[in-house]
């Protein structure tokens, strides 16, 4: 027997979007749906579910032995918290079987109220490695959906070395950005793809050699299904809450056949696949670390005339084996269980009486029972017990027929205590801090060092000239030792500081002696997030650049806000450098991205030739610090990234004499 032949089979979990789009998952034979209630999900655009379908969809899905997750995968501001964790009770009590969460704070509250509840960290939490999963765990977390970027290689050590379970995607859209870590639709756009309303700059046109230099290919992994199996991840997820009710079905029943007879897909089912939904074909670059230009592709007009082919999707036609047995004594009630896979419900209905002249036989018994229908089942055996010479009317058997299906049916119902949420108190007090960051040692001045009290590098750029390092935003179990080396070699040389910027490299930190410090990379949004991470042993945090000044009040701590600077709009794991300039620009830092009204956004090459493209306009708030005095924001983060020696002293000069700048910049809102 094959080494994959000897795991179990992982769970294949489908996207619904919609009511029918769920119908199309359950009958293409789905284990597990993830939907999203109205609010607080990474797709609100998609249809999502009234609190009536959740109702029917928790049913239905039970019924058929599906789990059903619900997506709570956005981040909260602090007004928003106590509304989010009433839906978390809400669908937990309807039947929910986890609820994925991306936001830290929102976890952190649900857990405190309602500890049973259980939670997967959605993969807008950017998890990557077994460090996140262990930290995660202590959390209350059960399951984290690993980042589209990790490799097999990468996959396999998070399932050796994690105590929660690994769920990996392998169908759908690529986000060009790591999830979590993208910003262009929201500081550009006005529409946060953390808040669910993402508007996709990645697929527009820009300048160059290339129009669409971050478009990428949609993901598909069927050719590695036995690899998949054999690597012991818990679940394979199919992208797709905005796409139709026919993508779902027949994506999920191309996996489903894959799965159960534990092999890749052959060339006949690749081409099926695209024409479902494509984007000038596929690409598994991230999973096999074959990472280039051929992972690019827009959707074409062919790509949308094959989609209109296929088939429509009507109604589930799938139905389910169970077992019945019943019992039928004189003066008893009469007794029927029916069980289907785990489940199983018995009910009881009206006693058998004295037959006159036509006795129940199990014959006569079993054609009513087994009067299934539409319902979610077909008999597979029955068992059927009559003692004496007793008769019941066929009314009578039809009853309760008809109560054991519906018993079988509805989902179990949680009883929840509803509790009042109580926001928890502000945690630590701000300081008049002053740090920055820069991108490039020979950048820093005279000028920068006597007024920041940290300045913080990049790790793999560090020359021991400041007191502070910035962790790789992406470590992958593959670069650890690397990445521990270089935090040895840049403690030894008289680094305090590390700016962290994903949970599951605190511990790297921590182990260095280093003190963690929370970069924006966390998504810190409201207050629970905040005492989370000064639970977690972090120092202070920089606030998400996404809030307004009041709301980055109302969080408190020992927070710090981006008062100057181009902000990080997109972190790529694939260069995209190379389709649009040259590695000698690159090695300069002068390479730029312009989009299709001239606007030009620097990208800089951050560790391992991963890039981060930068806002074409600088955030400023020095002629304003009235403003940041009045909302309590007195620790204040610089970024400097392409400005030049001459342009650093030029805007610490500016905002300590609270002066303008001589150019356009970009404002935290009032």
């Amino acid at each position: 027997m094959e080494k994959n032949q000897k795991k179990s089979l992982p769970e294949l979990l489908s996207p619904a979007g919609s009511p029918r789009a769920l119908s199309a998952a359950i009958d293409a034979g789905a284990d597990a749906v993830y939907f999203g209630a109205s609010a607080f999900n990474a797709r609100i655009g998609a249809e999502n579910f009234t609190e009536t379908e959740l109702r029917e969809a928790f049913e239905t899905c039970h019924a058929y032995g599906v789990k059903a997750y619900v997506t709570l995968n956005t981040l909260a501001l602090d007004r928003e918290i106590g509304e989010v964790l009433r839906t978390a009770e809400k669908v937990w009590s309807l039947g929910a079987d986890a609820l994925i969460v991306a936001d830290l704070g929102i976890a952190s509250a649900i857990h405190r109220y309602y500890p049973d509840i259980e939670l997967h960290a959605s993969t807008q939490m950017s998890g990557h490695g077994a460090d996140a999963g262990k930290l995660l765990s202590k959390l209350g977390f059960t399951r984290m959906v690993l980042a589209r970027e990790t490799s097999l290689e990468n996959i396999k050590a998070f399932v050796e070395n994690s105590p929660i379970e690994a769920e990996i995607f392998v169908h759908g859209a690529l986000c060009v950005s790591h999830s979590g870590q993208c910003l262009f639709s929201s500081i550009v756009g006005g529409r946060s793809g953390n808040r669910g309303e993402c508007a996709q700059p990645c697929r527009l046109p820009y300048e160059g050699k290339n129009k669409y230099p971050l478009s990428l290919r949609d993901f598909c992994l069927a050719p590695h299904v036995p690899a998949i199996i054999d690597s012991g991840v818990a679940s394979l997820k199919i992208e797709g809450r905005m796409k139709s009710a026919e993508y779902v079905h027949e994506v999920t029943s191309v996996y489903r056949t894959l799965l159960d007879e534990r092999r890749g897909a052959n060339a006949d089912e690749l081409r099926h696949l695209s024409s479902v939904f494509s984007r000038g074909g596929f690409t598994d670059g991230y999973f096999v670390k074959s990472i280039g230009h051929s992972m690019l592709g827009i959707r074409s007009d062919a790509d949308k005339e094959n989609s209109r082919n296929i088939d429509s999707f009507d109604k589930i036609r799938l139905k389910r084996p169970i077992s019945l047995s019943a019992s039928f004594k004189s003066g008893e009630p009469s007794l029927l269980t029916l069980t289907s896979g785990e489940r199983s419900v018995t009910v009881t209905g009206d006693a058998p009486f004295e037959a006159i002249n036509a006795p129940l036989t199990k014959e006569s018994a079993l054609i009513s029972l087994s009067k299934l229908g539409d319902t979610p089942f077909y008999l597979e055996d029955a068992e059927i017990d009559i003692e004496g010479n007793v008769m019941l009317p066929v009314s009578r058997l039809n009853a309760l027929r008809r109560a054991a299906v519906t018993a079988l049916i509805g989902s179990p119902v949680r009883e929840l205590e509803s509790k009042e949420y109580s926001a928890p108190q502000k945690g630590g007090k701000s300081d008049t801090l002053k740090s920055a960051r820069f991108a490039f040692p020979d950048r820093i001045t005279s000028r920068a060092r006597e007024y920041f009290d940290r300045i913080y590098l990049p790790l793999d750029k560090y020359d021991g000239s400041t007191n502070g390092i910035i962790v790789p935003s992406v470590v992958f179990d593959s670069e650890k030792e690397e990445v521990k080396n270089l935090l040895f070699s840049a403690k030894s040389r008289g680094a305090e500081y590390a700016l962290v910027g994903n949970l599951g490299h605190l511990a790297l930190v921590n182990d260095i002696g280093l003190t963690p410090v929370g970069d924006f990379r966390l998504n810190v949004f409201n207050r629970e997030s905040a005492n989370a991470l000064t639970d977690l042993g972090f120092e202070g945090f920089i606030l998400s650049p996404e809030l307004t000044l009041p709301q980055m009040r109302d969080i408190g701590g020992k927070r710090a806000a981006i008062t100057y600077g181009r902000l990080p709009l997109m972190l790529l794991e694939k260069c995209a450098i190379k389709e649009f300039s040259s590695c000698e620009e690159c090695a300069k830092g002068k390479a730029t991205l312009t989009d299709r009204k001239g606007i030009v956004f620097p990208v800089l090459r951050e560790y391992r030739h991963r890039n981060v493209i930068y806002n074409s306009l600088p955030t400023y708030m020095g002629d304003k610090k009235q403003l940041l005095d009045k909302f309590g924001i007195s620790d204040r983060h610089f970024i400097f990234s392409t400005e030049v020696q001459n342009e650093v002293d030029m805007i610490i000069d500016a905002f300590e004499a609270g002066l303008p700048l001589p150019y356009p910049v970009r404002r935290i809102k009032e």
